[in-house]
């Protein structure tokens, strides 16, 4: 009997196994795929000389996670790659901004679009110079981070006290218009935003355009050289050397409840496993509370306030092999791992709108992505293996483009997105479409049914707006990773800190099960202390 059953095999569980396993723990991860990895897994799927990225692809957060570095991962074969330039978003003008990882070079972009916006850049970097240790502390450690928080306070009034707290809550048009004068520095922030589900009018989309965009300044955006699952393969080699194992193709389908606490699970096929101190689930929300756990065993309240919880949009994406390194009309965007594809803020709030509106976008903002160019090894020389992704509404009630795609994602509403998306990159690029070899569909029932975390291509584990984080994430009250089953602990994107690859969910889920399961032996040495005290005081 191992002493933790881990369900899911993504990141975040990987990462609570590899910790349980380094405090002594014997640890039993299931699967539901074929393989490990979640949404970090790559394959040669569009083309058989070429690697793509099936999910994640670029990882700011897991550069600068104090979770991953402590794992040594560059022990067990991990290697990080970095485009020339972090980020571009060129506009149909032929102009670009750039965020490099020389913060000069990244000035002297913005000024192209107005003089002074690059000292109002490196402004913003020293305020995120001043901040980055308190925040990245209380990011990455579990809610409430009193500590973290304490220290953050220090800095933040140091740094400008608040004004500072009211600019990081700020809408990021906002907050781009009251920092720059020109396009550069707000589409900068505004795309940066948009890597999750954070309109440009968005209360606390600023903080986190401006958070984003710091990352990408500080670490890059880096890939692991090979693929996205060379991640995911450095996490099994490293829990697997202390003893951990792995099984894919098990379902986890209950959370088996007795005496009042967790002690296994069932899984599809009719196995029960049995865990000796603790299970950690890194599924969905939704999965965890609707689906795995008996009703019975939960609180009334927390099953109503389920119903309330809140997805983030659902994501369309499109992989290709092409034939040569894509012809962008600005020169600045070829040097960049990722490139953000919108003509303007006014256009950023117009495809935020019509996703509110249930309407598919007819000009979809497209995060693109270069994955040769920021890693020589993923296509054969003069090629490039590439992706696209933009959002869309869960439930669509219009095509704002007059296409016909009902959501239904049939054959053709997926191949009428698909020319969508490209009929948008080749307004930055003409002569991309020419270019290609293969390309890949993975539209959201795709997604889902690839990695059952992501439900209807959700990709961030639930809503990044301000109703569902901190205190408020995944469910009022419910911001650690503690569960109201005892036993039972929640590992996922769904826990705060929330979604990417940095794996802080399921750290602060494995460190909650040890201090649990540390605490009778402590309650136990201190009644032995106590004992021979009382023998020790009648003996004088």
């Amino acid at each position: 009997m191992p002493d933790a059953v881990v369900i899911g095999a993504g990141p975040n569980g990987l990462v609570a196994a590899n910790i349980l396993a380094d405090d002594g723990w014997s640890v039993e991860v299931l699967e539901e795929q074929p393989e490990p990895g979640g949404a970090v897994r790559h394959d040669r799927g569009v083309d058989p000389a070429f690697v793509n990225d099936l999910f994640s692809s670029f990882y700011p957060l897991a550069a600068a996670s104090p979770v991953l570095a402590a794992l040594r991962l560059d022990e067990y074969g991990l290697r990080w790659s970095h485009a020339p330039s972090v980020l571009a978003h060129p506009l149909t003008d032929g102009s670009c901004a750039v965020l490099d990882r020389n913060i000069d070079t990244t000035a002297a972009s913005l000024d192209t679009f107005e003089p002074g916006d690059g000292a109002a850049w490196q402004r913003l970097h020293q305020v995120w110079q001043g901040l980055r240790p308190g925040l990245l502390e209380a990011l990455f450690t579990p809610f409430p981070p009193v500590r973290a928080t304490a220290r953050l306070a220090l800095r933040l009034r140091a740094a400008g006290g608040l004004r500072i707290a009211r600019s990081l809550v700020l809408p990021v048009r906002r907050l781009g218009e009251e920092e720059f004068r020109g396009q550069g520095g707000r589409l900068l922030l505004a795309g940066n935003a948009l890597h999750a589900d954070l309109a440009p009018e968005s209360a606390g989309s600023g903080g986190f355009g401006w958070l984003m965009a710091m990352l990408g300044q500080t670490y890059g955006f880096p890939v692991p050289a090979g693929g996205s699952g060379a991640l995911t393969s450095a996490l099994v080699r490293r829990l697997e050397s202390r003893g951990g194992r792995v099984r894919c193709g098990q379902r986890v389908e209950h959370v088996v409840v007795r005496g009042g606490r967790a002690v296994g699970v069932r899984t599809a096929g009719g196995d029960a496993v049995p865990a000796r101190r603790a299970v950690l689930a890194d599924v969905s929300v939704p999965a965890l509370y609707g689906e795995l756990v008996d009703p019975a065993h939960l609180p009334a309240q927390l099953l109503d306030d389920l119903r309330r919880f809140q997805w983030d949009f659902a994501t369309f994406k499109v992989d290709w092999a092409l034939d040569g390194p894509v012809p962008w009309q600005s020169e600045q965007a070829s040097r960049a791992g990722t490139v953000h594809l919108a003509d303007g803020m006014d256009e950023l709030t117009r495809f935020t709108a019509q996703i509110a509106m249930r309407q598919v976008p007819d000009r979809p903002f497209t995060i693109f992505g270069q994955m040769t160019t920021s890693d020589a090894t993923r296509s054969p020389q003069g090629t490039e293996s590439a992706w696209a992704y933009t959002h869309i509404p869960h439930e669509i009630r219009a095509d704002a483009a007059d296409e016909g795609i009902t959501g239904r994602w049939d054959t053709k509403d997926q191949e009428l997105m698909a020319d969508r998306v490209e009929r948008q990159v080749e307004r930055f690029a003409r002569g991309f479409r020419s270019l290609i070899r293969g390309r890949r569909i993975l539209a959201p029932p795709t997604l889902e049914a690839l990695d059952r975390n992501l439900a209807g291509g959700a990709i961030n584990g639930g809503t990044t707006a301000m109703h569902q984080q901190l205190v408020f994430r995944p469910l009022p009250g419910t911001g650690r990773p503690e569960t109201p089953v005892p036993g039972l602990y929640l590992a996922s994107a769904g826990a705060h800190p929330g979604g990417g690859v940095h794996g802080a969910p399921g750290a602060n889920a494995a460190r909650a099960a040890l201090r649990r399961n540390r605490a009778p032996g402590l309650a136990a040495g201190a009644q032995r202390l106590l004992a021979q005290r009382d023998r020790t005081g009648a003996r004088r």
